[in-house]
């Protein structure tokens, strides 16, 4: 569909955190800014606490519209909603479809009572639940609940859905009838590319450096990489490893570090405009990650960072990580999650250590499939093929659509709590 087709219709993007502060708030900013690239008229729609934040506002160089709600979770939950739905009322003769997450399917999915009159209602589906069990509380367990009753609802009432991978689609048994497409996790090519260029690949027998960055809980299996990394190192200081992150097994971590004789260190989290700088420090990216399901059905943010900066991969076979890799020769597999299939992993880096630069090249090539730009290509697509056409409007001397849309999202911004 052409641009022009595109501008013919408007999008209303319901994301129920604050994109001000939630750490995957590019996942929406960002696809959100190539959709409006790519011609579409979409209205990015968040939550704030901050009264004075309401309204049209920019966060990273892309157009929300912040709705001012309690931090009282459930009341706050049923405000934002309100006055979400509010706006796709007044919207609604002109709107296309509405996109939304679990969270909000409870508030928005009575909006099918519209029928004809209404939008689409597609419902997103990017996570699984994902609390270990021995520290699920009971607030986790409804919680977890909650999701699986509104994941049944939205394969019954939503017109259609849409996955973060096809393993995603599977869990959740999503009928073929209703899954309008997948559309993963991305990457700012760009902004990462610059680690390539100033990084320094190990020479001859000095160690190389292997990083991960994400959430430092015990799922993730990283005390297993600090073993393996440790055991490598018997003889010979072969590797060093930067774990940077937060999380419930920092601890546990951190008397790893003790014991490393200085081969892991541990880093706090770091603003996400610092991470190429830290990946650029680095020759190889790890993912540990067991062949468990939550794992299995997500599309990993940082392989695809750890691929556009020119790094070698170091991962779990698991599906998340093959359905990108495949048979990539710059990706050195781990059999599995345990420390001695780590340690063949590592062994086999160090035997190959030479071409590292080269692999790293390929790397950086091949991430420009999975840019935010291509994750972003794939909605507009799955969006294109199930949206039905839009009539040709008569004439008209009066405001556009998208002037009548902005004007009742200013209005409704601006503290209108009688339409709620």
């Amino acid at each position: 569909m052409s641009p022009e087709q595109h501008r013919t219709r408007q999008l209303v993007w319901v994301y129920t955190g604050d994109l001000s502060t939630d750490l995957d708030a590019a996942t929406w900013l960002q696809t959100a800014a190539h959709l409006r690239r790519q011609g579409w008229e979409l209205t990015l729609i968040t939550t704030t606490a901050d009264a004075s934040a309401t309204g049209v506002t920019q966060i990273q160089g892309v157009e929300v519209l912040s709705l001012h709600a309690p931090s009282i979770w459930l009341f706050g939950k049923l405000i934002f909603h309100a006055r979400a739905a509010a706006l796709i009322l007044a919207q609604r003769r002109t709107l296309s479809a509405v996109i939304f997450h679990e969270m909000s399917a409870l508030w928005l999915l009575p909006l099918r009572l519209l029928g004809r009159r209404g939008p689409r209602l597609v419902m997103d589906t990017r996570t699984l639940f994902m609390a270990a069990d021995e520290t699920t509380t009971r607030k986790d367990r409804l919680r977890a609940r909650y999701f699986a009753a509104m994941q049944w609802l939205g394969n019954r009432l939503a017109h259609g859905r849409l996955c973060i991978t096809p393993a995603m689609a599977e869990a959740c048994r999503i009928p073929q009838t209703k899954l309008w497409g997948i559309w993963p996790s991305g990457v700012d090519r760009e902004t990462f590319a610059v680690a390539l260029d100033s990084r320094h690949w190990p020479q001859h027998s000095s160690p190389i450096e292997i990083v991960y960055i994400g959430s430092l809980h015990k799922e993730r299996n990283l005390s297993s990489l600090c073993f393996a990394v440790r055991n490598a190192n018997l003889e010979t200081p072969r590797f060093r490893l930067t774990l940077i992150g937060d999380g419930s097994e920092r601890p546990q971590l951190e008397r790893q570090v003790l014991r490393s004789g200085g081969a892991i260190q541990l880093i706090p989290p770091v603003a996400h405009s610092a991470v190429p700088g830290l990946l650029a420090q680095a020759h190889v990216g790890a993912l540990p990650f067991p062949d468990e399901q939550k794992f299995r059905v997500s599309s990993p943010i940082k392989l695809f960072e750890y691929m556009a900066s020119g790094l070698p991969i170091l991962a779990t076979r698991i599906r998340c990580h093959t359905d990108v890799l495949g048979d990539r020769p710059y990706v050195y597999w781990a059999e599995g999650a345990d420390i001695e299939a780590l340690l063949d992993a590592l062994e086999q880096l160090w035997r190959t250590r030479f071409w590292l630069s080269r692999l790293g090249q390929q790397a950086a090539r091949d991430a420009t499939t999975w840019t935010w730009n291509a994750s972003a290509k794939r909605l507009s697509d799955a969006l294109d093929a199930h949206l039905p056409p839009v009539p040709t409007p008569l004439p008209r001397a009066a405001s556009t659509g998208r002037d009548q849309s902005q004007l009742a999202a200013l209005k409704l911004s601006r503290g209108t709590d009688e339409w709620i």
